[in-house]
């Protein structure tokens, strides 16, 4: 079980709600993905840099985890980072999000999961803007992008419990 922020069927960000992780095999989640968002969510690869569909996008709205769509990060806090992937300052809730130390390639990084299925995201770098000075680098292809005006759309059954708040301090969408 995880605790996580998601939206209830107004539209509205709740929580935290208490949710069942999402273990899949990996042969699951090969029916569920596509070969690139397999490789890089469910093998922590990354896609090109300015090759990845939402890196321009400029749409209000929210982006969920391409695997299980907990929602992950708000239009809100985009920002151009000239790295060649959709960067973040914040994601949307800080439940949503799981951090772990990355040895590979030679350095040491930051990884950044999905909290509900441990899809891969990307990293955070403590090189953004303010306010939280943090760059939260992404792929494209473990994100799903869900415009404002349909946000609605992204209600999680477990947001239906009775006794989930509504958010304090987050942005609502």
């Amino acid at each position: 079980m995880v605790n996580v922020r998601a939206f209830n069927q107004a539209g509205r960000l709740v929580g935290p709600i208490e949710t069942a992780k999402l273990t899949l095999s990996d042969d699951e989640w090969r029916r569920r993905l596509t070969p690139e968002q397999f490789r890089i969510l469910r093998s922590s690869g990354t896609e090109r840099p300015f090759c990845g569909t939402l890196l321009d996008n400029k749409k209000q709205g929210v982006y969920s985890c391409a695997g299980c769509g907990l929602p992950l990060f708000s239009s809100d806090s985009k920002f151009n980072s000239g790295t060649g992937w959709p960067s973040f300052f914040q994601p949307i809730a800080r439940e949503n999000v799981s951090e772990r130390a990355d040895h590979n390639h030679g350095m040491v990084r930051v990884e950044i999961n999905c909290a509900r299925c441990d899809g891969h995201l990307g990293h955070v770098f403590p090189d953004g803007p303010p306010p939280t000075h943090l760059r939260y680098c992404l792929n494209s292809e473990s994100l799903r992008f869900t415009p404002s005006e349909e946000v609605a759309s992204l209600a999680d059954p477990a947001a239906r419990q009775e006794g989930a708040r509504e958010s304090e301090g987050e942005p609502k969408k």
